[in-house]
C-alpha cells in the first residue's frame, strides 16, 4: 500500500490539476442532486444533464413531482435508460421525502438508504456535497479503477470494499473532493479504454505504470 506522502503528493497533484472538486451533475436544490444522481446510473453525466433542465422545469417543486404520473416521467427521461425504474424512484423517493423526512433530503447514510434506488455511492455523494460530512468516499466507476491502478487499493472492483480502503488512507477532509478529481481524471487522462500513461502527472506514483515500465525493461 501507498505511503503517506506518496498519498499527499497524488492529491496535491490532483489538486493543481483540478482546482475546482465538483460533481459534473447541474443542480440547484438539494433533492435534485439526490434524483439527477439516481438518473446517472449507466448513463453518463453529460446526458443526465440534457435530461433535468426539462424534468426540474415540467416538475419545479418536491410536491409536483411526488403527484407525476409516472409515464410522464418516463417519458421525459426515456434517454437515460431504464426509464421505468427510475421514474418510480423519482416518484415514489419524492412521495417518502414529504411524508417521512418532512420534504428535506436526509444528512445520515442510514435514512438515505431507505429512499428507492438509493445506494452508498449517492448516499456518500449528497453526505459530501450538500452536507460536508467529512470522509465520505464516493466510489464510482472511475474512483474503483484508478485507485485500484494508483495502488491505493488492492484493486477490488467491489464499491464497498473500495470505499473501506480508501476511508483507512486517505485524510478525511480530502476524500470527497479527491473521489471528485479522481473523476475529472478518468474523463480528461486516465481513460478505461486506453490510459494516457506517458502524460499522466500521478504515473510516477502508480503502481500500474511502474509495473507495465518493468514488464518493457
Amino acid at each position: 500500500m501507498k505511503q503517506n506522502k506518496q498519498i499527499l503528493d497524488m492529491i496535491q497533484i490532483l489538486k493543481d490539476l483540478y482546482p475546482e472538486a465538483k460533481c459534473s451533475l447541474n443542480y440547484e436544490k438539494d433533492y435534485e442532486l439526490l434524483f439527477a444522481t439516481r438518473l446517472s446510473a449507466q448513463c453518463t453525466d453529460e446526458r443526465v444533464n440534457q435530461i433535468t433542465p426539462t424534468l426540474f422545469k415540467r416538475y419545479p417543486t418536491l410536491d409536483c413531482i411526488a403527484d407525476a404520473e409516472l409515464d410522464e416521467v418516463a417519458t421525459i427521461i426515456h434517454s437515460c435508460g431504464f426509464y421505468r425504474v427510475k421514474s418510480k424512484d423519482l416518484v415514489f423517493g419524492a412521495q417518502m421525502l414529504i411524508q417521512e423526512f418532512d420534504g428535506v433530503v436526509p444528512d445520515n447514510m442510514q435514512d438515505l438508504l431507505k429512499l428507492p434506488g438509493i445506494g452508498r455511492k449517492t448516499a456518500n455523494l449528497i453526505l459530501g456535497d450538500i452536507y460536508h460530512v467529512p470522509g465520505v468516499v464516493v466510489a464510482d466507476t472511475h474512483c474503483i479503477r484508478i485507485s485500484g491502478l494508483l495502488g491505493l487499493t488492492d484493486g477490488t472492483k467491489d464499491p464497498l470494499k473500495t470505499e473501506q480502503q480508501l476511508r483507512a488512507c486517505l485524510p478525511i477532509n480530502e476524500s470527497n473532493d479527491f473521489c471528485h478529481r479522481l473523476v475529472l481524471h478518468g474523463r480528461a487522462v486516465c481513460k478505461a479504454r486506453k490510459p494516457d500513461c506517458e502524460n499522466c502527472q500521478l504515473n510516477i506514483l502508480c503502481d500500474y505504470f511502474t509495473n507495465e515500465k518493468d514488464l518493457h525493461v
